[in-house]
């Protein structure tokens, strides 16, 4: 039996990683100098490195780790999937049981009409789906023309040739460019952007920039409008709360599709089973992957509504397809998660319990001097780092200077707390308990002592 072992030391595994090992969205040759950080376990809200640390995990892994690590359940259900059908595919009229049964339970969970799931293995490859699914659906309606799908700047949508065109991440386009028809508006980033508006001006004013948008490139040009429910990956950007009910009506009014990018907030992130539900929004193509299975194992998809389902599959072969669609392995540990979730009312306890405790202890984080706004919603928050409490002043330096010195600190205190440019952006896993919350906030509040001295001894505190 081949076994892999964590018993090198940890040079040694840092030297074969840079040696072999390109990671995703870093500078692989300064990481080499630097030596990666070599986890080697974890269990519960916990990771374990090579070195013995133990490290509070306010990130989830990456968003996903809904029902924390180490569950004997998810690995019995995946080993006995694989002794009974380790893999088949769903093309060519065939299906098996697994997929069956997690496309009838999610049909289930998901809101309105969303009654049909079409399997990927990530939520980049979902949205690269969602991109033909909303082409081809206006297609086989005879407008062929319709295929403008208009995004947010600031948003992720993955980093597939088509999520990163529909992202709205500059850095990204910058390195391969976009697809063609694929347009952008403006963000509900009301800390950042929103100037003298309140909050609901400003929302008002972002989601009204769709319905400009659309007449601007011509009703007839547009096909879809796609957004997270609050933008992750851009530094949990929750919109005001004038947003989406506009938005909605917008969508409405012209008669475009609308995807929900959940990959994030979908399974309990916000405290419901969807941010769709947190946010009211009616989405005719919902985009899932991360909490689908707690990160266990790859899978994602896209929830269709029935009367875009219906057009796709009255009107010839949908021409796509990957080869672990509804992976049998994947769909069995994902219906275990679902599982989990429902039986210890981990959303429940989002909502009414833990949720509410995150973001009474989070908000205490706003008497820091080095923080401008502490926000959350369900198991999601952001700490804007400021120069200057209470004018929302970015700093002198570049942007993601301070943010990356504090991430670095969070790391020399045994804490994943990740930054997105000068905020800092949590997203623990669902069954965080009271004490966990307590030290996560113990850790950060440290680190952001330490990075406050560092920057006041470096005379980086300083307003642009």
């Amino acid at each position: 039996m081949t076994m892999i072992t964590n018993n090198l030391p940890t040079k040694q595994l840092q030297a074969l990683d840079a040696a072999h090992h390109m990671h995703p969205f870093t500078a692989n040759a300064e990481l080499a100098k630097k030596g990666a950080r070599v986890i080697t376990r974890a269990e519960g809200v916990y990771l374990t490195d090579s070195e013995g640390h133990r490290i509070l995990d306010g990130m989830a892994g990456l968003w996903c780790m809904n029902i924390g690590y180490g569950r004997d359940s998810m690995a019995d259900v995946a080993a006995r999937q694989m002794r009974e059908l380790p893999y088949y595919n769903t093309f060519f009229q065939t299906t098996h049981v697994p997929a069956i049964a997690l496309s009838a339970k999610l049909a289930e969970l998901a809101p309105g009409d969303l009654n049909h799931v079409f399997f990927a293995g990530s939520g980049s490859e979902s949205n690269d789906t969602n991109l033909l699914m909303v082409r081809r659906y206006w297609q086989a309606l005879g407008h062929p023309e319709k295929n403008i799908v208009i995004a947010r700047k600031n948003a992720y949508h993955g980093s597939t040739y088509a999520g990163r065109s529909l992202g709205g991440m500059s850095g990204m386009h910058e390195q391969g460019g976009i697809i063609a028809n694929i347009e952008h508006i403006g963000q509900p980033h009301w800390y950042m952007e929103g100037g003298d508006m309140t909050p609901e001006e400003f929302g008002l004013m972002r989601a009204r920039e769709l319905e400009d948008k659309i007449l601007e490139l011509g009703v007839d040009r547009v096909a879809a409008f796609i957004g997270e429910p609050v933008q992750g990956a851009g530094g949990v950007v929750i919109p005001p709360s004038t947003y989406w009910p506009e938005i909605q009506r917008i969508v409405d009014k012209y008669g475009i599709l609308l995807i929900a990018d959940e990959v994030i907030t979908g399974f309990g992130r916000t405290g419901n089973w969807f941010g769709s539900q947190t946010f009211g929004i009616k989405p005719h193509i919902m985009t899932i992957a991360k909490g689908l299975s707690s990160g266990y194992v790859p899978i994602g998809g896209s929830i269709v509504c029935d009367e875009v389902a219906k057009v796709v599959g009255e009107n010839g072969d949908f021409n796509h397809g990957y080869t672990y669609s509804a992976h049998p392995v994947a769909a069995a540990v994902a219906l275990e998660n679902l599982r989990i979730i429902q039986e210890e009312k981990l959303i429940e306890r989002v909502q009414d319990d833990i949720g509410p405790y995150l973001a009474k202890r989070w908000a205490e984080l706003a008497d820091h001097p080095l923080v401008g706004e502490a926000r959350t919603v369900g198991m999601m928050g952001t700490l804007a780092l400021t120069p200057e409490t209470g004018t929302r002043k970015p700093f002198a330096s570049p942007e993601g200077t301070v943010g990356y010195r504090c991430r670095e600190r969070c790391f020399a205190n045994d804490l994943v707390m990740r930054h997105v440019g000068d905020r800092m952006i949590i997203s623990p896993p669902l069954i965080f308990s009271h004490d966990d919350v307590d030290e996560l906030v113990k850790r950060a509040r440290k680190s952001l002592d330490e990075c406050y001295a560092g920057l006041k001894a470096d005379d980086l505190l300083k307003a642009a």
